[in-house]
């Protein structure tokens, strides 16, 4: 796969310094994490793709039905580009400048393709940040979790995002052995300055032993 095969921006860190891949949510487009990224993890180089799929003209990262019904199909699909994608751009990364750490980032919709490609390939990302996530599935055991790195943010009261949802989705990584931590707001769907605090510590933490790729 190629590191073209989706409109991305990157900024670029220090040599060695930790790769950051940052996932917008629907309606948003490659620019809209880049601020809060690089605020939270200094030094990281970040890339940032832009949702191949337009709903009314709102890109995401893959289709859905319906409100919390989505195109499997179109998700297997968008999952296998874009673990293409965050290899290519890994292997290139390692090339040049060595990075020892992939984490990722994501918001709602992004947030959701995160973790799907962390469900099929828990082997590229050693830390995600998956800030208000709906997984509406039981995802399939998978033993490559364990000892990965997951920090879920949510609201109380997300109309997009139940609760009962959030918790399923904390209890599944921590059945599979991945360090799994959850951090409320009494909020909805919005992004709050406690999420990002807790993003900030969770990413800058240093790596457990046996996380890292």
């Amino acid at each position: 796969m190629s590191t073209d095969a989706y409109v991305h921006s990157i900024v670029q860190g220090v040599k060695g310094g930790p790769l950051l891949f940052v996932f917008h949510g629907t309606g948003g487009k490659e620019m809209q994490l880049l601020p809060l990224a690089r605020n939270l993890l200094p030094g990281a180089t970040v890339v940032a793709p832009r949702g191949d799929v337009s709903e009314m003209g709102a890109a995401r990262f893959f289709r859905r039905l319906a409100e919390g019904r989505y195109d499997m199909v179109d998700l297997a699909r968008a999952t296998d580009k874009m673990k293409g994608f965050v290899q290519a751009h890994a292997d290139a990364r390692a090339r040049t400048a060595g990075a020892e750490e992939i984490y990722g980032l994501g918001y709602s919709n992004g947030a959701n393709i995160l973790a799907s490609v962390m469900l099929s390939a828990p082997e590229l990302f050693s830390r995600v940040v998956l800030m208000h996530p709906l997984i509406p599935f039981v995802p399939e055991p998978q033993a490559g979790l364990a000892r990965r790195e997951v920090l879920i943010t949510a609201g109380r009261h997300d109309p997009i995002c139940p609760p009962d949802l959030t918790l399923r989705l904390e209890a599944y990584f921590r059945s599979q052995g991945a360090t799994t931590e959850l951090e409320w707001h009494e909020g909805g769907h919005e992004l709050r300055p406690s999420e990002a605090e807790a993003a900030r510590r969770f990413l800058s933490a240093v790596p457990v032993t046996g996380a890292s790729r």
